[in-house]
């Protein structure tokens, strides 16, 4: 006898076996992914773990951090290191003989300071350095010794231009600035050889401008001056009075001292170069 099969029966277990047949590849993928979030989550239990995590640094912590980085820096040198270098081949010592004679019956002797201003070694420095003086000695930077002679005079200004007998081998001129940049309470510097001590430095700021001023020993009142607070003493005339840059700015020509002594109470005076240079030739700027 023939069994009969139900067909809603049928029907049915296909249905469910195709489900079946379905479902496989999507479960197996939902366990594959759900193994490797797992694993993902897993791995990155073990990495913190074994590599914690720095605690944030301390306001303390970066301080000092900071002060390390800055004291391994090397600082820049000074302005004032700089200008002197710079200045340094350029300036002149100047001894003089004059005809007075002392107690003794010795000849007597001045001393003052100047820049080579141009390629011919010619010399900038104050006229009453040089005035009236028998005999001129210049010194250059590199120890060469030379007589010289006046060329140019400038009496209104104190200026004079000197031309040495005998030129080093190297000759560099200073670099002349511009006064009329300045203003008051700009660094200046002043290099020469005060009570003969060469090439010595002293710094300051610009004091003021347009100053007149008629020195103890002089005929003529000189106008048009800088005055500057950077340490002045007899040596220093006829050196220059130099910006930061290094460039000559004026001619240091006198101090102020309400005594009898020639010491510095802070106040010194320089020619602006924009006059003190057309003695040398220069145009006026």
């Amino acid at each position: 006898m023939t069994e009969k099969i139900d067909a809603p029966s049928a029907l049915s277990s296909e249905f469910w076996r195709q489900r079946l047949l379905w479902l496989r590849p999507h479960t197996r993928s939902g366990i594959f992914f759900a193994a490797g979030t797992v694993a993902a989550f897993a791995v990155l239990f073990f990495y913190s773990v074994l590599f914690p995590e720095a605690p944030p640094l301390t306001t303390g912590q970066v301080d000092e951090s900071i002060a390390e980085a800055l004291a391994s820096v090397t600082p820049a040198p000074a302005y004032s290191a700089q200008v002197y270098q710079i200045i340094l081949p350029s300036l002149v010592y100047i001894e003089v003989e004059t005809g007075e004679t002392n107690e003794e019956g010795e000849r007597g002797h001045g001393l003052g300071s100047g820049i080579v201003v141009d390629a011919s070694g010619n010399v900038l420095t104050s006229l009453h350095v040089v005035d009236e003086a028998e005999s001129i000695k210049i010194i250059f930077a590199d120890g060469t010794e030379s007589s010289a002679s006046v060329i140019v005079e400038q009496p209104e200004n104190d200026i004079a231009v000197v031309q040495p007998h005998q030129l080093p081998e190297l000759i560099v001129p200073a670099t002349l600035g511009n006064p009329n940049a300045m203003r008051v309470g700009d660094e200046a510097f002043v290099v020469g050889h005060p009570l003969g001590l060469f090439g010595s430095m002293s710094s300051g700021v610009i004091s003021g401008f347009n100053r007149s001023f008629k020195p103890p020993d002089g005929e003529q009142r000189l106008q048009d001056l800088i005055q500057i607070d950077a340490a002045v003493n007899p040596g220093n005339s006829g050196g220059p009075l130099l910006n930061r840059q290094g460039q000559v700015v004026g001619i240091v020509t006198a101090l102020a001292n309400p005594t009898e002594e020639d010491v510095f109470i802070g106040i010194g005076f320089a020619v602006p170069i924009t006059l003190a240079a057309q003695a040398a030739g220069a145009p006026p700027y």
